[in-house]
């Protein structure tokens, strides 16, 4: 099946006699059991619920992996991807980073005894040069949030494993639709479904899907273990947000590229991040690893006070933190998603920086919008 049907055509209801064409809400924390001293498929919906199960396979499917697992929120998936390590054991990351994982790296995972070292991953001899026998984690985003660099994510993951490494990539900001990390040779495939696997800001979620079945045990039991699974109702509602991915994508993108082409030939903006315009030093290898440059862009205003202006007034843009969602919305990095950053590992984000994430409004009223408050 192409991406479309596979997104609408899968099993919604296994082993149920009564064939629903939409996955049940099994709203319910235990089954019961026929046997006393054996468990049967569900027991307890920490450990295991029908409607999980259906949005966890069909994850994996997406992915072209072979178990996902759906978790509270997407730092409650990074958090597990951390906890797959050992005291003692360390970390290469990307500096370009989400700044929920910058923070879960600079100031909680380290009382565990790990420790991360930050890189630039574009560089590939400086990232193979910092990984020792102790890194057992190599943690990237591409494109990176929220400078939009692309990484080149299967010689990343060769140079990883060459060492013994495993390799996760967050690949929130494209989505299975765009690109599939397990594919290109990643051991863990990440999103904030909360993003574009949701679509509507109604859910918050984090999945994860993988290949190897001995690292999907392991994730199974720190889900289990750890108690952050998702939520009956909330699985439901992630699941039926996915089948509509490649149609709102498909609009949220053809908005972006002529947003980001408006953008960059505008007299008040100097800089247009977006792997879209055969301008970006990513433009070509986000062509070779992803089927599109998705929905994300940045740009600059001039100023911290002009970017404020601009997120303040341009109408239809709504200023929220997140992004993936239907309706268009702005923000300042610098100041929002990114400004819990420990200071030591910051990098240096303009703070007139504005990150835009299309929606599927009608993309002229977008542009009469930008170009009113610019």
């Amino acid at each position: 099946m192409k991406f479309a049907t596979r997104l609408v055509h899968f099993n919604a209801a296994p082993g149920d006699p009564l064939h629903p064409s939409n996955t049940p809400i099994y709203q319910t924390a235990t089954f019961a059991q026929e046997e006393a001293d054996a468990f049967g498929k569900f027991d307890y919906s920490r450990s295991g619920n029908p409607t999980r199960k259906v949005l966890e396979d069909q994850v994996a499917a997406l992915e072209q992996g072979t178990r996902g697992f759906a978790f509270s929120s997407g730092m409650a998936a990074i958090a597990t991807v951390t906890h797959l390590l050992s005291a003692g054991d360390e970390i290469v990351a990307d500096y370009d980073l989400y700044g929920g994982a910058s923070r879960l790296f600079g100031k909680v995972i380290g009382r565990a005894g790990l420790t991360v070292s930050f890189v630039d991953a574009q560089d590939l001899a400086a990232l193979e040069a910092a990984i020792t026998p102790k890194i057992k984690l190599v943690y990237i985003e591409s494109p990176t949030n929220p400078l939009l660099r692309i990484l080149d994510i299967a010689a990343i993951s060769q140079i990883a494993h060459r060492h013994n490494a495993l390799v996760c990539v967050d690949s929130s900001v494209m989505s299975p639709y765009l690109q599939n990390p397990l594919v290109l040779g990643a051991d863990i495939a990440l999103h904030s479904g909360t993003k574009f696997l949701c679509g509507h800001s109604d859910v918050t979620a984090g999945v994860i899907a993988v290949q190897d079945e001995k690292l999907a045990q392991d994730i199974y039991f720190l889900q289990n273990a750890e108690g952050t699974a998702l939520a009956p109702f909330d699985s439901y509602l992630l699941l039926r947000g996915l089948k509509t991915l490649k149609l709102r994508m498909d609009a949220q993108q053809a908005s972006a590229l002529k947003v980001a082409q408006f953008l960059a030939a505008h007299p008040r903006v100097s800089e247009v991040n977006y792997p879209g315009l055969p301008t970006h030093p990513g433009y070509e290898l986000q062509k070779k690893q992803a089927t599109g440059p998705g929905t994300l862009l940045t740009f600059r205003a001039g100023s911290r006070e002009a970017a404020k202006r601009i997120a303040e007034q341009t109408e239809y843009l709504k200023i929220a933190v997140s992004f993936g969602s239907v309706n268009s919305t702005i923000s300042i990095p610098a100041a929002m998603s990114h400004a819990s950053v420990p200071a030591e590992h910051a990098r240096q984000i303009p703070d007139d920086l504005l990150r835009l994430s299309l929606g599927i409004e009608d993309v002229d009223d977008l542009l009469a919008a930008l170009n009113a408050s610019l």
